[in-house]
């Protein structure tokens, strides 16, 4: 090993403490920049991998057949941007019922109605559906289900309700498409003879086009498909953007606050290793100058410097990027299972530029002090004492000692003056963590606020089911058998104005109807009564109010290119009307596509508005399970049953929280292995000063209480500072979570701070720096008073 190795080796394993603060930052930073930057790629490989390979619609649009032909809608083929099309396929709801038993389903159940779509093949320029098991419908009688939907294998026979002779259809395959074109798919012989008679087609069109990579192209081009057909024929669209948006959603939200820590990480690293640096530098003065007497030039020492801060550096970039892949897979976990490809990971080439961006910041952090020790003269190195100036901080502590404190206070309290650069990045890693402790309270209160709000109902503590059994709010409960009867909701409706403990309750009834701007079908939740106090949380607009209304979320407007106080045209067979959108509300059920409306929409469109649940709400001071007993005593004629809700938590913002608390929890303890490192330069360099104060009678406690006093109060104002800056960057990054799975956060869990949390958040400088101090204070006030004298 050269001389200039020797050095570096036994620069990293003597000042032991300095490795590990350096390895700890750049883990740190690593470990962030890598979940950040692997998800925001890797999350969108599979969907991209399949859009590519299957060619997927980026635009899948629906069409009146009454107001367009089939040879007018050929023709939109050749609207301008338009690479590729495929149809127009008949497309048809049915409503089907098991004539046979398959899997977990028995005979006699019956499904939601599906989407079904006459395709003469799989493949074509548009849309090429991957089989995942079975064949394709080829004779009449056949039918190929989406898979991932209905739990249905093939050979599994079905009944179409509603039509003549209720025709059978066979299950023959299970297919794929990379945006859910379709629920099932049929001959084109067969969809036409399911049509209902004297109803007119519903057609759809595939498109691809030369540029659709953001929302603004693709809007364009659904204008001029929409102008190349007669007014009101093109009646929805799904763009490829709002389902991968969809299916890619849980990962993306992980990225906004993961990269926010990742800066945050990178910046403490610049701070922190600039101080370890630096301080080495200072505290090897001498031993500089003796490396220069023995032939060293300027440029080894800069070298030796630099690579002393790039070792551990590197070790930490190391296991950063392992922990880094570790944290990122069960985000990508779920994209995984929709495309159903091979497990995820993060592009190699992630784990090869960031940990190198991270080892360049790295070695421009030690560059500055490594220069500084390049140009020391030898002599001048060599007879360098290692105590600061005699004047520098003198008339600081003079002021300071005219305060009615005791004097080891005041003398720790002028300390930071005698090193004002060395205060001030301590100062400054003490506030970056006072800020990450902030920011990371806010978004764990956040998520909580989300958690608790992201169902619907979710407020109601009980639930009525008419069914004769009970769910969580929100939970479609099936029933299947003969002897499934359905509670008389007139009834149950008495029962529950007759319970004296309920204080308040509503009903809730479901369809799924087409929603003009949405192909397939869309799930409506009817209230009947005042729902109001279990609401939704509201991003603007109002609460539903009166009959011919209707509240959505942010992602519904987007995918019907909507805005709140627009009219929303809702159809079903032979039956329609429209309600006015009054607000935009805040939940992730059923991918947040919902409609809700009062029941009187429902009973415009001629379908069944009767409750199928009721939420409840006992009166105050009443115990929750003895009013449960009582009630489904007085339920039990009806048939209905009661039950507490349980809304369940999302395994995506547990695993958030672990990751904030993770994350949160590593670059605190940096920033406090920062302030360590910097007690300890100061101890070693004043350590004789200190044995001479034990020598006039400064006590060990004494002594503890003035090394902590010195960066107490540096820890005091970075808290101050670091506190409302991490509420501003809470605020800035919250929203881009929320926009990253396409919705807009109410403003009530994103305003969580108030004087309760922000008082302790304030002490967190304090509390940062004292914990770096300890340490070294205990060791300067146990050293023995003749050691230190000696010591030079």
């Amino acid at each position: 090993m050269s001389a200039l190795g020797r050095v570096v080796r036994a620069g990293v394993t003597r000042r032991r403490v300095q490795t590990l603060v350096m390895a700890l930052t750049s883990l740190m930073a690593v470990t962030a920049s890598v979940v950040a930057a692997g998800l925001l790629v890797a999350s969108r490989a599979p969907f991209d991998h399949a859009m590519a390979a299957q060619r997927g619609a980026q635009l899948t649009a629906q069409f009146d057949g009454t107001k367009a032909s089939a040879a007018r809608l050929t023709a939109t083929a050749r609207t301008s941007g338009v690479t590729a099309a495929a149809g127009p396929f008949r497309t048809l709801t049915l409503n089907v019922r098991t004539a046979s038993a398959s899997g977990a389903l028995p005979e006699g159940v019956t499904l939601p109605p599906l989407t079904v779509v006459g395709r003469a093949d799989q493949g074509g320029p548009v849309d090429r559906l991957g089989l995942v098991t079975g064949r394709w419908a080829t004779r009449p009688g056949e039918i190929v289900l989406a898979y991932g939907g209905v739990p249905l294998q093939p050979g599994a026979r079905l009944e179409v309700s509603g039509l003549p002779g209720r025709p059978m259809l066979t299950v023959v395959g299970l297919a794929r498409s990379v945006t859910g074109s379709a629920e099932a798919w049929v001959t084109p012989a067969q969809a036409k003879a399911l049509s209902v008679r004297g109803a007119g087609p519903t057609y759809q069109m595939l498109y691809r086009f030369g540029d659709a990579s953001t929302d603004a192209q693709i809007s364009a081009h659904r204008t001029a498909i929409g102008a190349a057909v007669p007014k009101g024929a093109l009646t929805g669209t799904l763009s490829c953007l709002t389902v991968r948006r969809q299916a890619t959603a849980n990962a993306m939200a992980f990225v906004p606050f993961v990269a926010a820590f990742g800066i945050l990480g990178l910046a403490m690293s610049v701070l922190v290793i600039g101080i370890v640096v630096s301080g080495a530098v200072g505290a090897a003065t001498w031993r500089i100058g003796v490396l220069k007497s023995l032939g060293f030039t300027p440029g080894h020492i800069v070298r030796a410097y630099v690579a002393q801060a790039l070792v551990p550096a590197a070790a930490g970039c190391v296991l950063g990027v392992v922990l880094g892949n570790l944290l990122a897979q069960p985000a990508l976990a779920e994209t995984d299972r929709v495309y159903g490809g091979a497990s995820s990971s993060i592009p190699w080439w992630i784990d090869v530029v960031v940990p190198a961006t991270a080892l360049v910041l790295v070695a421009g952090a030690a560059l500055g002090p490594a220069l500084r020790a390049g140009r020391l003269r030898t002599v001048e190195a060599i007879t360098l004492g290692r105590a600061p100036g005699a004047g520098r901080g003198r008339r600081v502590r003079r002021l300071v000692g005219r305060l009615p404190l005791p004097r080891a206070v005041s003398l720790g309290l002028a300390h930071p003056f005698a090193r004002p650069a060395r205060s001030l990045t301590t100062a400054a890693a003490v506030g970056l963590a006072a800020v990450t402790v902030t920011f990371g309270t806010g978004l764990a209160l956040t998520l909580g606020s989300v958690q608790s709000s992201r169902e619907l109902n979710a407020a109601a503590p009980v639930v009525v089911s008419t069914a004769g059994g009970h769910g969580r709010p929100g939970a479609q409960v099936v029933h299947v058998g003969a002897d499934a009867k359905r509670a008389d909701p007139a009834k149950v409706t008495a029962v529950l104005r007759q319970q004296q403990d309920t204080r308040r309750f509503y009903g809730t009834a479901t369809a799924q109807v087409h929603a003009s701007g949405i192909t397939g079908r869309t799930e409506v939740t009817a209230y009947r009564g005042d729902a109001s106090w279990a609401a939704p949380r509201m991003v603007s607009g109002s609460w539903l109010t009166g009959p011919g209304q209707a509240v959505v979320t942010t992602r519904f407007l987007h995918a019907a290119q909507l805005r709140v106080g627009d009219t929303l045209a809702l159809s079903t067979t032979g039956r329609s009307t429209s309600v006015r959108i009054v607000g935009e509300a805040f939940f992730t059920e059923n991918q947040g596509m919902e409609v809700l409306t009062p029941a009187a929409t429902l009973t415009a469109l001629g379908l069944d508005a009767a409750p199928s649940q009721y939420f409840l709400q006992p009166a105050r001071g009443v115990s929750l399970g003895s009013y449960l007993t009582a009630l489904n005593s007085a339920l039990d004629p009806t048939g209905a049953v009661a039950s507490a809700a349980d809304t369940g938590k999302s395994g995506v913002i547990v695993a958030m929280d672990g990751l904030i608390a993770i994350l949160t929890g590593m670059l605190v303890v940096v920033a406090g292995l920062g302030v360590l490192n910097t007690v300890v330069l100061d101890t070693r360099e004043r350590v004789r000063d200190l044995g001479v104060m034990k020598a006039v009678g400064m006590t060990p406690r004494q002594v503890l209480a003035m090394v902590i006093t010195s960066v107490a109060g540096v820890g005091l104002l970075a808290g101050v500072v670091g506190v409302p800056l991490g509420v501003a960057l809470h605020h800035f990054v919250t929203p881009l979570m929320g926009h990253a799975i396409g919705m807009n956060l109410p403003g009530s869990v994103i305003a969580v701070y108030h004087s309760p949390v922000l008082f302790p958040l304030a002490l967190g400088g304090i509390v940062v720096a004292t914990a770096g101090a300890l340490l070294p204070a205990g060791w300067a006030a146990r050293a023995d008073t003749a050691t230190t004298l000696r010591t030079e």
